[in-house]
């Protein structure tokens, strides 16, 4: 696999991961906004959102590395 093949995965990850993290807010949203929530299931969806965002990070990272100045 060449460095331009193992870019376009983590850029098409990325992708795929921030678009899970929009569906997860907009379903985190939905839940506070019923008469009666599921809190556990909300939990749920907060600890996958919070994974989420630490799995982009580190995608990011790994596409823009820290250039020492």
């Amino acid at each position: 696999m060449t460095s331009d093949d193992s870019q376009a995965d983590l850029a098409a990850e990325l992708a795929r991961l921030r678009q899970e993290h929009r569906d997860l807010d907009a379903a985190i949203d939905a839940l506070h906004e019923s008469p009666a929530p599921d809190l556990l299931r909300l939990q749920r969806l907060k600890k996958r959102k919070l994974q989420l965002r630490d799995r982009i990070a580190f995608i990011e990272d790994q596409i823009t590395p820290d250039i020492i100045a």
